[in-house]
């Protein structure tokens, strides 16, 4: 049993071919070169003001300190920063999956009279840079009395095509033959879309998900548009905010994009196979 066993450890143990090691050197290497800036964030909130700024400039501090960090927290309302991204990211990510979700649904299995020029309008929506909305959006939220509320910041995200055009791809590729089993069995259309859809689609629905979470934690310029109150800002726009009341403090700039950046960097760990599943299932790795 014993040389049984070592027979099957030396065949597990397979050298690498030369194509696996410059790939896997590529790979190190394309790595390296994104985790650069992060790097040199954290370095740089860790040096004093005096030391962020001298030329040329060295990637170590050498007076480690976290001056930066506790000024950061002393100057800012982090904690409500954060509540106030949290619950408008959750609430923009909710709505989207809700709205994609029937939407590209919709789209990929009901005809109904122009359909493809609903589409087309939709998929337009890919074109259009949210930049150029500004002004049309403040001025229908501010119509609608919704200026300095949290519906204020969340209603205009929650229709993104993208996100739309994700869904339908995927539902376009759900074979059809399960759901016309179900209507067999008499099931409704709404039934088949939660009972038999919907749990086929987690993949998709994940990655949906994490997109548009990260889009609205790192959204500031709508937030900015619509909201003066200090107690309703985010993430983005409070540390924005006390950079440009103290000046550009160039340690403590870091510091507070490591702020704002922490969430988001912990999602992508503990959800990047989701992320990659759902780019998979999609469809849409190949375009």
């Amino acid at each position: 049993m014993t040389t049984a066993a070592q027979r099957i450890r030396r065949g597990s143990r397979r050298t690498w071919t030369p194509s696996q090691i410059v790939l896997t050197l590529l790979a190190t290497a394309v790595s390296a070169v994104f985790l650069s800036p992060l790097a040199w964030a954290l370095f740089t909130s860790l040096k004093s003001e005096t030391e962020a700024v001298e030329v040329p400039p060295h990637w170590l501090p050498e007076d480690w300190t976290g001056q930066a960090w506790t000024a950061v927290l002393e100057t800012g309302d982090i904690t409500g920063w954060f509540v106030n991204s949290l619950a408008v990211s959750v609430c923009v990510t909710a709505v989207v999956l809700v709205v994609a979700a029937l939407a590209g649904y919709g789209f990929a299995r009901t005809e109904f009279r122009g359909r493809n020029a609903l589409l087309g309008l939709v998929m337009a929506g890919l074109m259009v840079s949210p930049a150029v909305l500004g002004v049309p959006l403040f001025t229908t939220v501010q119509q609608m009395g919704m200026v300095d509320t949290y519906w204020g910041m969340i209603l205009p995200q929650c229709a993104p095509a993208a996100m739309v055009y994700i869904l339908y791809k995927f539902f376009q590729g759900v074979p059809r033959e399960l759901e016309e089993a179900a209507f067999i069995d008499g099931a409704g259309r709404w039934r088949v879309f939660f009972t038999i859809v919907l749990p086929l689609s987690r993949p998709s629905l994940a990655a949906v998900g994490i997109f548009t979470f990260i889009s609205s934690w790192n959204n500031f310029l709508w937030p900015y548009t619509v909201t003066n109150d200090p107690d309703l800002m985010t993430m983005p726009n409070g540390i924005a905010t006390v950079m440009n009341s103290y000046g550009i403090q160039w340690a403590q700039l870091m510091a507070g994009g490591l702020m704002a950046g922490l969430p988001l960097i912990v999602v992508f760990v503990f959800f990047q196979r989701q992320i990659v599943a759902g780019v998979a299932h999609t469809g849409l790795a190949g375009q």
